[in-house]
C-alpha cells in the first residue's frame, strides 16, 4: 500500500478504490470462478448481492456526507457487517458523527469497525480514533486502553503520539515526554511532534 502521512489519507484513498473498483474486483473475481462445475447459479447470485451491496454502499455514503444522513448506512452496516464496504462505511459514520458532535454514535461505529474489520490496518485506524473520541470525551484512561490493545507496527508513531496527548491531559508531562519522544523515533522530522514535545516545559510549569 502506498505510504500516507495520516490513517486519515488511507481511509480515502482506500475509499476512492473501492469506489473505482469495488465492482469490477468482484465480477472479476466471479467470473473467474465461472467455469468451475456447478458454480454458475452460485456465481450468479453471488454476483447479483455483491453489485446490490456496492450500490447500497454508494448511496449510503453519498447520503451521509451530503446531509448526515446516518439512517441508510446504519442499515447497509447491519447487512454487510463482515465486507470491506462495511468497514470504509463505518469510517464514514464515525466522521460524521464526529462533525455533527455526536461522540456516542461515533464510538458505536468505531468499535464495530475496530471488532470486525478483516483488514488489520483498518482495524488499527478505527482504533486510534476511537481512542481520540475517548480522550475528547474526558475518558483518557479508556484511550490507553484502546491503544494498549493496537499491535500494528505500522502505526507504533501514531499510538504514542495519542498517548502522549492522553497524559498531557492528565497532566502527567514526564510520561507525555517519553511518549512523543518515541513517537518522534517513529516519525522523524513530524514538525507537530517536535512542537508537543518542546512546549512540555511550559505546560508544567503553568
Amino acid at each position: 500500500m502506498e505510504h500516507f502521512a495520516t490513517e486519515e489519507q488511507q481511509v480515502e484513498a482506500i475509499k476512492k478504490f473501492w469506489k473505482d473498483n469495488g465492482a469490477a474486483i468482484v465480477i472479476g473475481a466471479v467470473l473467474g470462478l465461472g467455469g468451475l462445475w456447478g458454480w454458475r447459479y452460485y456465481s450468479d447470485a453471488q454476483r447479483t448481492a455483491k453489485e446490490q451491496a456496492s450500490a447500497d454502499y454508494q448511496v449510503a455514503v453519498e447520503s451521509i456526507e451530503a446531509d448526515g444522513n446516518a439512517g441508510k448506512l446504519d442499515s447497509f452496516l447491519g447487512k454487510t457487517e463482515s465486507s470491506g464496504y462495511a468497514t470504509i462505511g463505518g469510517l464514514v459514520a464515525a466522521q460524521q458523527a464526529v462533525s455533527n458532535n455526536d461522540y456516542d454514535a461515533a464510538v458505536k461505529a468505531l468499535t464495530a469497525v475496530k471488532d470486525q474489520a478483516a483488514d488489520a490496518h483498518l482495524a488499527t485506524i478505527a482504533s486510534l480514533r476511537l481512542a481520540r473520541i475517548q480522550l475528547e470525551q474526558g475518558n483518557g484512561d479508556a484511550a490507553l486502553s484502546t491503544l494498549k490493545a493496537v499491535n500494528d507496527s505500522a502505526f507504533d508513531g501514531n499510538v504514542k503520539e495519542i498517548e502522549g496527548d492522553v497524559y498531557v491531559a492528565q497532566e502527567k508531562y514526564d510520561a507525555a515526554r517519553m511518549a512523543y519522544t518515541e513517537a518522534l523515533e517513529a516519525a522523524s522530522g513530524n514538525v507537530l511532534l517536535e512542537m508537543k514535545l518542546d512546549n512540555l516545559p511550559v505546560l508544567a510549569s503553568e
